[in-house]
C-alpha cells in the first residue's frame, strides 16, 4: 500500500507553486533556507519541483497557526510619521 501511495505523489513546478502560495520567490527561498518551507528538489539539472503533499501540509499548518494566533503579525504603520500626507490628530 505504501508503494502505491508513493507512486501517486504529485510534484509541482514554480508556476503552480505561485498559484497555490502567493509569496515572492525570494521569500520562499529564504523560508526554505531557514527550514520553514518545504524544500524544492531537482528532477533534472534544469527542472525544480516541490512535493504537492508537503506544500499542502505546510499550508494547513500555517492556517492552524494563524487561527491560534501563533503567527506574529506585522505592526500597523504609524501614519503620523509619513512624509507625504501625514495624518494629524
Amino acid at each position: 500500500m505504501a508503494e502505491i501511495a508513493l507512486a501517486l505523489r504529485k510534484t509541482i513546478r514554480r508556476q503552480q507553486l505561485r498559484e497555490i502560495v502567493p509569496l515572492a520567490d525570494s521569500t520562499i527561498y529564504e523560508m526554505e533556507q531557514r527550514g520553514e518551507f518545504p524544500e524544492r528538489f531537482y528532477l533534472t539539472s534544469r527542472c525544480v519541483v516541490w512535493d504537492l503533499a508537503e506544500v499542502e501540509a505546510w499550508l494547513d499548518a500555517r492556517r492552524r497557526a494563524s487561527r491560534a494566533k501563533a503567527i506574529k503579525r506585522a505592526p500597523c504603520p504609524d501614519v503620523t510619521l509619513r512624509r507625504n500626507r501625514p495624518v494629524k490628530h
